[in-house]
């Protein structure tokens, strides 16, 4: 029981996390994740997955290894004897304990089989409305397809993500009103 609440207060903190980081609250952080998530969205249009994943260890590895030289070729003038500059990195455990990959694989294993279910229920036409949903659903799907592919999807929600919650809690009186607007023209013309 202990667990289950400490892996609910884990995603609560999560979550509070990325409404943060949506909100722009920390505006460097903010900055940094929308523009590194963006430029490797943008990368990947250009490359492969593989190449980007490439390019990407390249660049750090050439960081590390320059440091990694310049922090020996300073110890060896200064004639110091700090130790290797990367030791504090090397000697933390970053192991995953088996807990908590049982804890995460046994949620992913839930999530899973929900959706396997609700798939065969919908494929199998278990209710032939929410069947009928979902063909259309799949069908708007295809235009969307045919219109945009699926990586132009993730620059949109990515820029959406990190653009809507900010304008909406800029703009919040105006939306609503329009939007209110919107919902009483829709329920005018359904009524007639």
């Amino acid at each position: 029981m202990q667990q289950k609440s400490l892996l609910w207060y884990q995603i609560l903190d999560m979550i509070f996390f990325v409404v943060e980081l949506l909100y722009w609250r920390d505006v460097k952080t903010s900055g940094v994740v929308f523009g590194a998530s963006l430029s490797l969205l943008l990368s990947l249009t250009l490359c492969s997955i593989v190449s980007v994943s490439s390019y990407i260890g390249l660049a750090l590895l050439s960081v590390t290894i320059c440091f990694r030289i310049y922090k020996g070729i300073l110890q060896a003038i200064q004639k110091s004897d700090e130790g290797h500059p990367f030791k504090l990195y090397l000697d933390q455990d970053v192991a995953l304990s088996e807990e908590t990959v049982h804890k995460y694989s046994d949620c992913l294993l839930v999530r899973f089989n929900t959706t396997v279910t609700e798939l065969r229920r919908l494929f199998l036409v278990e209710d032939l409305v929410d069947s009928l949903k979902f063909a259309v659903l799949m069908w708007i799907l295809t235009y969307v397809g045919a219109l945009f592919n699926g990586l132009t999807l993730f620059i949109l929600g990515l820029v959406g993500m990190f653009s809507c919650p900010i304008v909406y809690e800029k703009y919040k009186v105006q939306i609503d009103h329009y939007v209110g607007m919107a919902n009483k023209q829709v329920k005018d013309i359904i009524a007639t």
